[in-house]
């Protein structure tokens, strides 16, 4: 058994350490809008449910080379932001908006998705996906070094679903219909697969 110190090591090293060992991740699709009227979208698999009372989820926005991302900038200005299911069905048209674009371009426009007005919020999703949530921010948290912080941790309060009647029965969705893909290390990624049933103790 390796023992690593992940202080004697870089952040690309531990980085590789992390997104290898902590699979399969949920993505989380997210759209904003910048200042500008500018609607921005892109993909986090450091994304998970936070809490069910109220309905809060995370996100962890990581800050190369010290850069905030302008997803977490217009989620801390605007307070508000759409999150969406990665599925089989829509991971190639999201993966396009993985691309590094001036913060006065659209990932919305490159990948040729369609905007989906929202119901609470000013932030459009987009009709590509199965599942989208409309979220308020709840808190923000600069993560690292004081003075330079590695990453924003976002907490959202979900306050509207929208969900793809096709997947949807009794209050469940039928994770099989949903189709969900999950993020891997590198290029790779998973489908849902196999599944079994494990009941837990009483």
């Amino acid at each position: 058994m390796l023992s690593i110190d992940p202080a004697q090591q870089t952040e690309r090293e531990n980085y590789k350490l992390l997104i290898g060992s902590i699979i399969p991740r949920p993505i989380a699709f997210v759209t904003t809008l910048s200042e500008d009227g500018i609607l921005n979208g892109a993909p986090f698999s450091y994304f998970n449910i936070v809490s069910s009372n109220p309905p809060m989820i995370s996100l962890s926005i990581q800050r190369p080379e010290g850069r905030q991302k302008d997803t977490a900038r217009n989620i801390i200005t605007k307070k508000e932001f759409v999150v969406h299911i990665v599925d089989e069905q829509n991971v190639d048209k999201i993966n396009k908006t993985a691309a590094n674009l001036p913060s006065n371009q659209s990932e919305i426009q490159l990948a040729e998705m369609t905007p989906a007005e929202s119901v609470k919020i000013s932030v459009p999703g987009v009709q590509e996906a199965r599942i989208r949530m409309e979220c308020v921010l709840e808190h923000s948290l600069e993560m690292g070094e004081v003075g330079a912080p590695g990453a924003d941790f976002i907490i959202g309060k979900v306050i509207q679903f929208h969900i793809d009647e096709k997947i949807y029965e009794n209050g469940r969705i039928d994770h099989i219909e949903l189709a969900a893909v999950s993020r891997l290390a590198g290029a790779s990624y998973a489908k849902i697969g196999e599944t079994f049933e494990l009941e837990r103790p009483k």
